[in-house]
């Protein structure tokens, strides 16, 4: 079979609350995913042993360690599968950015390998596999954007009002573990309903920690408070801003300082991913 390639797109998180923590140490939040065009690309080749590789590996994550062989170890051990897979990564997504990049990956590498190996998992399935190696997953494999709640898990897919985002990332990568470990972290915002998301005003309770915590975080809201309404996705440490027009939002690119990194993109309501796998499999021309 020739090889598969398929996108493993970023999101941001247009609020993000905390309402409380569980006994287990983790914290029921809600959120509201919105994902977005392009992000990294993965490339699939598989073999008839059960050997896992990655290619290029990524520095200073060991590649046991990566959530993409994870995932495709996991799918293994779930299903008894025997074959295997060479992967090879475009990264162009920042880590530890709050883009939800390596839970993309795992989404991914899950939807591919399923198909590909004929392991004929359901999505509900999947998704259930990709809650155990982490609280983003599910969303990138069910690929809708979506209210959740729980611990992120709880999805209620929703469409939003096509926007363009401008994305930038300074160059230091936040702590999860750190932020939702802070005496400081507000843990008991009051709980919305889906109905009450339009009339919101929308914030990020990680945000006050992260630019308490990392000043370069700080720096790029106030920097952005010059152009529109800027929010920290996740526990950062990315900063957005929304735009009705590419346009727009690509003017504001092209001021952007150079010792950020930073993207405009296109919010959409549905991932490319599953289009591209059907394309595959039905022999369809390549679409996005």
């Amino acid at each position: 079979m020739s090889p598969l390639t398929l996108s493993a797109p970023p999101k941001v998180n247009l609020f993000l609350h905390i309402t409380g923590q569980r006994d287990d140490g983790y914290h029921n939040l809600q959120t509201l995913f919105q994902l977005l065009d392009g992000g990294d690309q993965l490339t699939f080749n598989t073999t008839n042993n059960a050997e896992l590789s990655l290619w290029p590996q990524i520095e200073g994550v060991a590649e046991q360690d990566n959530l993409i062989i994870r995932a495709a170890r996991a799918l293994q051990q779930q299903t008894g599968c025997t074959q295997g897979c060479s992967i090879e990564l475009h990264k162009r997504l920042p880590m530890g950015a709050g883009l939800g990049g390596g839970s993309s990956n795992a989404a991914t590498t899950l939807l591919a390998l399923n198909n590909l190996w004929n392991c004929n998992l359901s999505i509900a399935e999947l998704a259930k596999l990709g809650a155990c190696l982490g609280a983003d997953v599910p969303v990138f494999i069910e690929g809708r954007s979506a209210f959740a709640e729980g611990i992120g898990d709880q999805l209620t897919p929703i469409d939003i009002a096509e926007s363009w985002y401008l994305v930038i990332t300074p160059p230091c990568k936040v702590s999860t573990a750190e932020i939702f470990s802070h005496p400081q972290l507000t843990r008991h915002s009051p709980p919305i309903k889906i109905r009450a998301l339009l009339e919101e005003q929308f914030r990020n309770d990680c945000q006050a920690v992260v630019e308490k915590l990392y000043p370069p975080v700080k720096q790029v809201v106030e920097w952005l408070e010059n152009h529109g309404k800027p929010m920290m996705t996740g526990t950062g440490a990315s900063v957005f801003c929304r735009w009705e027009t590419r346009a727009d939002a690509d003017r504001v690119l092209a001021q952007v300082p150079p010792h950020w990194s930073a993207f405009t993109a296109r919010g959409v309501n549905h991932s490319p991913v599953h289009k591209q796998l059907k394309d595959f499999f039905t022999g369809a021309s390549p679409s996005g």
